[in-house]
């Protein structure tokens, strides 16, 4: 509802701020997914995080692969195509942006990139949890699904959270270590583009992962009334709630109109594709 509200909001009423709500959107968002390791134990995030390193590094490999053949079969420009699989196989729209100066992309490129994600999110909000009841996937299957083939962590947040408790703690946990993988990734896309940055910044660290297992810690270690740790991660959830609606309100009939059908046509059938595979991965080796 928070999505759709937002996207409501911005095809009809227009968004009059929409740096000023990316912004906020950009800081609301890591505070939220911190405020929810308040609510899930260390030893619980420790233990997802570890059975997914490995499914995490080899889907990284093949979307990433496959995103380029995909291209260039699709007749998608390079650095589009690059954009879309790097976000695809990593985490959306923070990927797109740390890997973007890397590549030279243009102002377009990333607006047609993220908004192909910013499409797929919407759509995954909805599909993924009706998809899971349908098929009876445990809770531990369904976060571990999430995690892989949804593309940005406010959207796999909200889709495990639909589905159960435990498929959160093991949805974001999966996905947070995804999260770390921007750094490589960046690294190995500026050697072989042999480029550095244009505006010579760092490439971003995603410190919010230290941060929520810093929480999740405090959760563990810490004795405090169970009001206090139930308080944040409520707080923490409605958080999660403003973000969709402005992830919503920034796709403004404009980011729909560029987005055009070559990009949209690879970023869903990549997307498909991943997802199917990772869907078919936890059910067999998953119970």
């Amino acid at each position: 509802m928070g999505l759709l509200s937002g996207l409501l909001f911005a095809v009809f009423v227009g968004n009059p701020r929409p740096a000023a709500t990316a912004k906020f959107q950009q800081w609301l968002l890591p505070a939220s997914v911190v405020g929810l390791g308040f609510g899930i134990k260390i030893n619980a995030v420790l233990r997802a995080g570890a059975t997914g390193i490995w499914v995490t590094a080899l889907s990284l490999t093949l979307t990433i692969g496959l995103g380029w053949l995909l291209a260039r079969w699709l007749r998608v420009g390079r650095v589009t195509g690059q954009l879309i699989s790097t976000g695809t196989a990593v985490c959306g729209g923070s990927a797109i942006a740390a890997i973007g100066p890397v590549l030279n992309a243009q102002p377009q490129e990333m607006s047609v990139a993220l908004g192909c994600v910013f499409i797929l999110n919407a759509a995954a909000l909805l599909i993924f949890p009706a998809l899971g009841h349908w098929a009876h996937l445990s809770q531990l299957q369904f976060g571990t699904w999430a995690a892989i083939a949804i593309h940005d962590t406010s959207s796999v947040v909200g889709a495990a959270a639909r589905f159960g408790p435990d498929a959160l703690t093991t949805a974001i946990s999966i996905k947070l270590a995804r999260a770390l993988w921007i750094l490589p990734v960046v690294a190995v896309a500026a050697l072989l583009c042999r480029r550095m940055r244009r505006d010579g910044a760092k490439t971003p660290v995603p410190w919010f992962v230290a941060y929520f297992l810093g929480a999740s810690l405090m959760a563990t270690l810490v004795p405090a009334p169970a009001a206090v740790w139930a308080g944040i991660v409520t707080a923490a959830k409605t958080g999660l709630t403003v973000t969709l609606f402005l992830i919503g309100a920034g796709l403004s009939r404009d980011v729909l109109r560029s987005v055009g059908w070559r990009p949209l046509v690879l970023a869903t059938a990549l997307w498909t594709i991943v997802s199917a595979a990772a869907f078919a991965g936890v059910c067999c080796w998953i119970k």
